[in-house]
């Protein structure tokens, strides 16, 4: 037997799956509401039943003990299969209850009187009901308010679910209807494959930048139009269930065979704009997951994260849609139990080191700087590289939580080493969600006063530079940052066309030359070319240059005729430890004290 979700049928058992599913706080008010009825009436028993197919279940009741019993000896049947009223002033003179078990038996029902519950579809899910072991008249004027009370209950019970089930922005059906509607279908007799398609097609963080601007009824306007353009644009079909799972985000339950897919969906959605209201449109980048399953087989709650597995394989990729993918989800679920490792790493400050490494001036052979580089030695896989933990922290807020624990560790070593000669300035990695944090320059600089040291000790340098540049409010943490006297730099400068445009619109102080940018210059004419040009229009506009990755004696000797500032690379020195980085400087140190004494020496 196939089942449609949107049928008349299915409507009241999924209505009736929600009504026996546990929820203390509904609950607790429905037996409020038979109490008020046993009062109003002046009939000591009540109770709110609720019927199925074979049985009648009491969801609440007032000094009424039966709790089940079977549908066909329910007297509430009598008034949901006739949709109306049923009075029963005396039992025992009703040849339908003269034998009845539950009148003969306890609970020893003599009087009866029981109401429908209809919601606003229509659909009858049980009954409100007063009864008593003795016989009672039961007027018109008590019928009215037996009825007024039962639509109380309905209305509550509409409110209770409207609340627990669907989303108040969009109206669409939410996660928790979602996860409902699966567990129904693993209870049915269809066994046929289906399909749950995510869909994410708003970008939240600048949605809620915009939103800071022009108010947050901007942002509730655009995720209503795009729960409006989604049905228009699909054309889901009646079995076919729309969601919303979360802010900007969309779900599609449907069957495996449907012509809907999440590669079909994200081809459908390309181009579309959305509306912020005032005739602003916001863009849809539209990205899609799929995941395919019987039902039954899989648990609602792994059907759904399988979904998102695939979902975020296809933001983190890049790609319109990707379908679950097994050894995909297992990385995944590897790279989750990395990141809580993490989270222990850094709250009990176990495993995490700083390795620094030198910036060295071109022009006197001597050091200038530091940059500090995370790493973490794991307790079970040994020393790991930045890139295997740095790119998962950075699509979380543990990137922040990351970025206080390095900033704190160098401004230790900067107070540590204050006044000593060996001291240099240091510079750390920060990320576009910390330099648009709130408060964020104001707190750097605290800590250094707090330490009694210059601002112009700890470098920043700039991490996802599009993003800032995308962010009005990263752009002002950056220059508040510069107006503190915190010295920007611009990393991995020179590897693609936008970095010139950079230039223009952020305040730095210092340009980082990507390794890929002039590794080359000994060996190839044309990166001698482009190198020589872009060293020379640094220049001109006045900010310090810097190369990374200097590998060889060649390439520094190029560096030096192009008029570069600094360099830093294996050719100096690989990052080191904090105590390999003192004795590392201790002998530069020594080195040059050395050559100030040799005769002949200039100081140049």
């Amino acid at each position: 037997m196939l089942i449609n979700l949107n049928s008349d049928i299915d409507r009241r058992v999924r209505a009736l799956n929600v009504l026996r599913h546990p929820d203390e706080s509904r609950d607790e008010v429905l037996s409020k509401f038979v109490q008020l009825a046993s009062q109003a009436l002046g009939i000591p028993g009540s109770f709110i039943s609720v019927l199925d197919d074979d049985y009648q279940h009491v969801q609440a009741a007032h000094n009424f003990a039966l709790t089940q019993s079977t549908r066909e000896n329910a007297l509430c049947r009598y008034v949901v299969d006739s949709d109306s009223p049923v009075i029963v002033p005396d039992t025992r003179l009703d040849a339908r209850f003269v034998m009845h078990p539950l009148i003969a038996g306890a609970p020893f029902i003599r009087f009866y009187a029981g109401v429908p519950l209809k919601n606003r579809e229509g659909i009858v899910l049980g009954t409100l009901c007063v009864t008593d072991t003795a016989p009672h008249s039961f007027s018109a004027e008590q019928l009215e308010t037996l009825t007024q009370l039962a639509s109380l209950v309905m209305s509550f019970l509409e409110g209770w679910h409207s609340a627990g089930f669907v989303d108040p922005v969009t109206g669409l059906p939410n996660r928790q209807r979602l996860i409902r509607d699966l567990q129904y279908l693993a209870a049915s007799p269809d066994p046929a494959p289906r399909r749950l398609i995510l869909i994410d097609c708003i970008d939240m963080p600048r949605a809620y930048e915009l939103a800071r601007s022009i108010g947050i009824e901007a942002l509730e306007t655009l995720l209503k139009d795009v729960a409006t353009l989604l049905p228009l644009r699909l054309r889901p079909a009646k079995s076919e269930s729309l969601y919303t799972i979360a802010t900007g985000r969309f779900a599609l339950l449907t069957r495996a065979g449907s012509p809907l897919s999440a590669e079909w969906i994200a081809e459908r959605m390309e181009g579309i704009n959305a509306e912020l209201g005032d005739g602003i449109y916001l863009a849809l980048s539209t990205r899609t997951g799929e995941t395919t399953f019987v039902c039954g087989e899989t648990p609602a709650h792994e059907t759904l994260r399988r979904a998102i597995s695939a979902l975020h394989e296809a933001i983190a990729l890049g790609m319109p849609s990707m379908r679950f993918s097994q050894t995909s989800d297992v990385q995944s679920r590897d790279d989750g139990v990395l990141m809580n490792d993490l989270v222990a790493a850094i709250r009990e400050d176990n495993g995490l080191w700083l390795a620094y490494q030198p910036k060295i001036c071109l022009r006197t052979g001597q050091p200038l700087g530091l940059e500090a580089l995370v790493r973490w030695r794991h307790p079970l896989r040994g020393e790991l590289s930045p890139a295997l933990f740095v790119p998962l922290a950075e699509q979380t807020e543990l990137l922040s939580k990351l970025t206080g624990w390095v900033t704190d560790r160098a401004i230790g070593r900067l107070k540590r080493l204050r006044n000593s000669a060996i001291q240099l300035p240091i510079t750390i990695n920060v990320g576009s969600h910390d330099i648009a944090r709130e408060g964020f320059a104001s707190m750097l600089e605290d800590k250094m006063i707090r330490s009694k040291l210059p601002t112009s000790m700890l470098g920043i340098e700039c991490m996802e530079t599009e993003r800032i540049i995308e962010n009005p409010t990263a752009m002002r943490g950056l220059e508040r940052l510069k107006l503190k006297g915190f010295n920007i730099s611009l990393d991995d400068f020179g590897t693609g066309s936008s970095n010139i445009g950079y230039l223009r619109r952020m305040p730095l102080d210092i340009i980082k030359l990507d390794q890929s940018l002039i590794s080359e210059i000994s060996s190839d004419t044309a990166s001698r070319i482009i190198a020589r040009s872009i060293i020379n229009m640094l220049k001109d506009l006045d900010y310090t240059v810097v190369a990374e990755g200097v590998e060889d004696a060649n390439v520094v000797s190029a560096l030096k005729d192009y008029g570069c500032d600094q360099a830093q690379g294996f050719f100096y020195s690989r990052p080191l430890p904090d105590e390999e980085i003192d004795k590392w400087l201790s002998w530069k140190l020594r080195d040059q004290c050395r050559s100030n004494l040799q005769p002949g020496y200039t100081g140049t």
